[in-house]
Order: structure tokens, then C-alpha cells, then sequence
């Protein structure tokens, strides 16, 4: 869950890597580095912490090589601090690398290379990189132009584990050697410039013109010129894409922060992800997966498979999928369900959900399933994002670059965009009433317009947070669908104000949880499906009897009640109401975060995209 930026062309490499690593820190901030060719010799300039404590170095400012590469940490292997930050260098200063990813097997590797008299300065798996590339460097009699290569290319064979790797050499001032297993890269094209990423929003700004690495690729820069290889050094062909994301849209725009832009660009997110899939009277269009009758008739189960706020994504959708397409349908944590032998054949389909498309529980999970024989559809809001390649459909959200760790208008996507395949289904396999599939279809054209009505004051949703933020635990409690959104309302709670929530189904109070509350608690309450609400209200009167303070998010018209505050949300079907429920409890943990001063976007522990089991 790291970034990495790389640079080979004509300019000064050291603004360009800085610059790549301040847009990829979302990916990773407890230390940063670069590393450039200088004059016959490698800079290595690292330190602890964020990016810009780059910028106090001695020195950075005298690189003036035109070569260079950089990371920005998420710490697995070693505790953050300036011997674990990447660039790591051989033990001749030979060989300079940044990686992405972990090696499974490092210690046999440490233990190996040790035995052949390379030192070790840090504690981290990545030091044996440069390591064994040097020793293959060493091994390697024919000095020619491709001992280079040859040499990571051996190093990579070693490797167990996932990596996306850039290393720069000193013997070679003009070439710089990067490669992928797992873990995303991309290499960005300019006229007779190349810059490297693990993410293209650290890039975007220099060109749209990509090359999307698969796993396996190994790669040769040099200053005019690029060549692709599989793991036997054999050439393949690569195509060059145009990615027509806005440069500015990964930017904040005048946004104190990252995330309230995010949350705020949630109507046009929606709108864009529905797009031309759903137009007025007409049936929804999936005319670019091959998803028929006959095979939708013959499965007999569908799972929705993700991690975190993705997962929540399809616990949100699952009721809508099991109501309107008569399918049974299992929402299931990815980095649980690969290990847990699950019941799946031809007659199962399988739904994966990640933003970054990188997540590698997620793609591990779906090279899985593919091995027993199921159909697999992969969404991301990443285009050729890795999932995308090993899925047999994928369908894109359309959020636009999400830069905050926690998610807000991709989770919001992804919800919208799984009501709409649900739809989709249950249209094709004629198994709903048309008069309630039209409602959902209109109340989603709708859900812009509404988003932004919540959105217009959020005057109460800030002075309730300052009542809140210093408390030590809040509760969420909902049923149905508000259920779903009170574990996606808590685990925001938990990422950016790091205070201890929990999310309850309210029902399920009397069964333990109640013994928490006592005098001066705080519990959320959701509350939108009027089927249900009586029996929510009745479980907060509970709470409220044991002393606890009430922040209600409702479509409905409560009693008067001792409620501490009530936010009113525009009334929309139930099956979709987390769309609209969620955003004044993303703002509420927004505001606490605020209040307590902390990094909204750049959360304690946690990265963007979870590269990483």
C-alpha cells in the first residue's frame, strides 16, 4: 500500500518526483524518498514522515539528475523510520529501488544473500532486492547492454509475493528497469519523457497517454525509448491508452480537504455512474456484459465479494438483487472468503467491488472463483485497473479520482451502480413487478437532485459533531437497509476520528448490546424504511430511557420525541435510501475529525488502496 513515482527524460527528476509523491500519499505517509543518477553516482534521500518533510533536506535541491525514482510508505516490514524508508541501495551502492507490494519469502532471500556476505541496514523486506539484483549483477559474465535487465529480471524470478518495483543503476546513467507482479504500475508517455506510477492521479498532470503494465511485465527505459518483456526476456507488444480523466479533478479545488470535496461531488458521481445505463421510461442498459436469461435462470446463487466500505457497498445491494431477481444472494468478506473453500461452480455468479481495482484480497479472491468455473464481474472505478483484466465483464463507476482514504462518493457509486445491475436482472428475467422496478428507476434519476438538498445546510450536522467529538464511543443502530448503513456510518466514524463505534442492528439491542448504554452515550439512529420504522423508534426510546443522546437520520415523520437532534432526508425508495441516508453521516464523522484536528484525508494506520493481504 505504498506509491511510487519514477522519471527518465530531459528535465530536473527531483520536482517531478516530489510532486508524483504529494498526489500519491493517500497511498502511504509514514516516510518518503528518492533517488536520482548523479554524475556516477546515486542520491539516496529519505526521512520519516510526510513528503514534504522532503523538502528540509540537505541537498535535495543540488539534484540535478534527469533519472530518478521515489516512494511514499505504508509501513508492513519495519516500523517507520528513516533506515526502512525506500530507496533502498545494495551494498555497493550499485543498484537503487523502490518497491510496492511484500515479499512473502524475504527471510529465506535475507539468509541467502547474507550467507554470500551482503549486510543488512534495515528491518524491511525490500532491502533484498537491490541485494539480490546485485548478486546476479556480479553472476552475470556478459558485460553487454542487457546485464541490466538480465539481473532484476533473475532478482524477480526469486521473488514470492506481490511487487511493482522501479530500480535505477548507476552503471547505467540512461535506463532505468521497472516491473510488476500483483501490485499496479503504469508508465505515463510524453514526447521523449516517461514518467512511472503506481497510480495515475500522481502522473496526470504530465500526460493521458499510458501504458498499463500486466503482471509479469518487466520494462526498459530509457531516455527515447521503451521495450516490454515477460518473465523469459521475451518481447511483447504493449498498447498506448488515453485516459481522459481531469487533471484538476484529483486537486481540492478550494476544498479545505480532500474529502469534503469528495462529498460534495457525490450528485455528480451518481449522475455520471448511472450515465446513459438508465434513461426515462426506458429498461436499464447493460448492453456491454453478455449476461442472458437462460444463464441468469440457471444460477442458483450470487455472491457480491469485497473489503470495507466496498463490501458495505453490496450488503446495501443485496436486498434489492434477492427481492427483485429471486436469486439467493451472499455478501462475503474477500480476505475471508479465499480461505474458506466456498461453495461455488457454473451455476454461480460472482460480483467483486473495489474502487482502486488493486485491492489483492479482492483479485485474489476472483482468480479463485474463476478456477471453479464461475462467471465473474469485476467494479472499479479504475479503468484497466487489475481486477478489470482478470474479470470476464467489468462495469465501471464513474467518481472520478478518490483521493481521501475514506471513501465517500465511490462507496455512494457503487451502490447506485449495483441498483442498477440488480434492476437490470430482475428486467431481463422478468421476475418483479414493473410498477415497483419503475419506482426504484425514477427515484434513482433522482438521487442527484436529492443528494444536493442535503447538502445545501449542514449547519446542524456540525453543531451536533461539536457537541460530540470529544465523547470516547458512539453507537449505530438501524434495520433493513439503515442497518447496512449504520456499519458503513461507523466504520467512517472509526477511520478519521479514531473514536471506538460499533453498529447494531436495532433489533438486536436487547441481546447484549443495550448493557453499553448508560448516561450520556451517543447513539445513532437511521431510519427511512417505513415498514420498519415503529419497531427502530420503539429501540430508541430504549436508549433514550438509559440516559443516551440521539442523532436521528430520518425520512419520516417522527412523533415528537426526546430526541437530541433530527436530520430530515428526502423520502426515496427504501431499497436505495442508503445513497441518500449516508451523507449527512459522512459529514458528521467529517466534522468530528474537524473538531478534534486531526488529518481528515490522511488517517492514522490506514492507506487508500490495500495492495497488500
Amino acid at each position: 500500500m505504498c506509491g511510487i513515482v519514477g522519471y527518465i527524460g530531459k528535465k530536473k527528476a527531483s520536482p517531478i518526483l516530489i510532486d508524483g509523491l504529494l498526489k500519491l500519499e493517500y497511498r502511504g505517509y509514514d516516510s518518503s524518498g528518492i533517488s536520482t543518477v548523479e554524475n556516477g553516482y546515486l542520491s539516496n534521500m529519505k526521512d520519516k514522515g510526510r513528503v514534504k518533510n522532503l523538502y528540509d533536506l540537505d541537498g535535495i535541491n543540488d539534484l540535478n539528475g534527469t533519472i530518478g525514482i521515489a516512494h511514499t510508505r505504508w509501513a508492513t516490514h519495519g516500523k517507520p523510520c528513516k533506515e526502512n524508508s525506500h530507496p533502498h541501495m545494495d551494498n555497493e551502492k550499485c543498484f537503487s529501488v523502490v518497491h510496492n507490494g511484500i515479499i512473502e519469502n524475504y527471510q529465506d532471500l535475507r539468509d541467502f544473500l547474507i550467507g554470500k556476505g551482503y549486510k543488512f541496514l534495515s528491518e524491511t523486506d525490500t532491502e533484498t532486492i537491490p541485494n539480490l539484483i546485485h548478486y546476479y549483477y556480479n553472476k552475470d559474465e556478459n558485460s553487454n547492454e542487457g546485464r541490466f535487465l538480465r539481473a532484476v529480471n533473475s532478482a524477480c524470478k526469486d521473488v514470492k509475493g506481490s511487487y511493482a518495483i522501479e530500480v535505477i543503476c548507476k552503471d547505467y546513467p540512461n535506463k532505468m528497469i521497472i516491473a510488476r507482479k500483483d501490485s499496479p504500475l503504469v508508465v505515463g508517455v510524453n514526447q521523449d519523457e516517461y514518467y512511472v506510477a503506481s497510480d495515475i492521479p500522481a502522473i496526470l498532470s504530465y500526460t493521458k497517454n499510458f501504458y498499463l503494465l500486466d503482471d509479469g511485465d518487466i520494462v526498459e527505459l530509457q531516455k527515447n525509448s521503451i521495450s516490454f518483456y515477460n518473465m523469459n526476456l521475451e518481447k511483447i507488444q504493449k498498447d498506448l491508452k488515453n485516459i481522459e480523466w481531469d487533471a484538476t479533478s484529483s486537486e481540492k479545488a478550494g476544498y479545505p480537504d480532500y474529502m469534503l470535496k469528495e462529498i460534495y461531488e457525490q450528485p455528480r458521481s451518481i449522475r455520471e455512474t448511472i450515465g446513459t445505463r438508465l434513461k426515462q421510461g426506458e429498461k436499464v442498459n447493460f448492453s456491454d456484459i453478455n449476461i442472458s436469461k437462460d444463464y441468469l435462470k440457471n444460477i442458483d446463487k450470487i455472491y457480491l465479494v469485497a473489503c470495507g466500505t466496498a463490501m458495505h457497498a453490496g450488503l446495501s445491494a443485496q436486498p434489492l438483487f434477492e427481492k427483485l431477481c429471486k436469486i439467493p444472494v451472499t455478501v462475503d468478506i474477500a480476505s475471508e472468503f479465499r480461505y474458506r473453500e466456498p461453495l461455488i461452480d457454473d451455476k454461480t455468479l460472482c460480483i467483486f467491488i473495489s474502487q482502486s481495482g488493486e485491492t489483492a484480497d479482492t483479485i485474489a479472491a476472483l482468480k479463485l472463483v474463476k478456477l471453479n468455473g464461475a462467471k465473474t464481474i469485476a467494479i472499479s472505478n479504475v479503468i484497466n485497473s487489475s481486477i478489470t483484466r482478470e474479470a470476464d465483464f467489468t462495469i465501471y463507476t464513474h467518481a472520478g479520482p478518490e483521493i481521501a482514504v475514506a471513501s465517500t462518493k465511490a462507496y455512494t457509486s457503487q451502490v447506485t451502480l449495483l441498483a442498477l445491475l440488480g434492476i437490470h436482472f430482475a428486467e431481463v428475467l422478468e421476475s418483479s413487478d414493473a410498477s415497483e422496478i419503475n419506482n426504484i428507476k425514477n427515484e434513482l434519476l433522482l438521487l442527484p437532485e436529492k443528494i444536493q438538498d442535503i447538502l445545501k445546510d449542514v449547519t446542524q450536522i456540525k453543531e451536533f459533531a461539536k457537541k460530540v467529538y470529544t465523547e470516547h464511543d458512539i453507537f449505530f443502530i438501524g434495520r433493513g437497509t439503515d442497518y447496512t448503513t449504520a456499519k458503513e456510518a461507523s466504520l467512517k466514524l472509526k477511520e478519521i476520528s479514531y473514536i471506538h463505534s460499533d453498529a447494531y442492528a436495532a433489533g438486536e439491542l436487547k441481546h447484549g448490546p443495550i448493557a453499553l448504554i448508560e448516561n450520556g452515550v451517543t447513539v445513532v439512529g437511521i431510519v427511512t424504511d417505513a415498514k420498519l420504522a415503529c419497531k427502530t423508534i420503539s429501540n430508541l426510546q430504549e436508549v433514550i430511557t438509559r440516559g443516551a443522546k440521539t442523532f436521528i437520520i430520518t425520512n419520516q415523520d417522527l412523533e415528537k420525541g426526546n430526541y437530541d437532534k433530527v436530520i430530515r432526508i428526502p423520502n426515496t425508495h427504501p431499497m436505495i435510501s442508503p445513497i441518500l441516508s449516508v451523507i449527512p453521516l459522512q459529514l458528521f464523522a467529517y466534522y468530528i475529525s474537524k473538531e478534534k484536528g486531526l488529518d481528515v484525508d490522511k488517517p492514522r494506520n490506514l492507506a487508500k488502496s490495500v495492495t497488500v493481504e
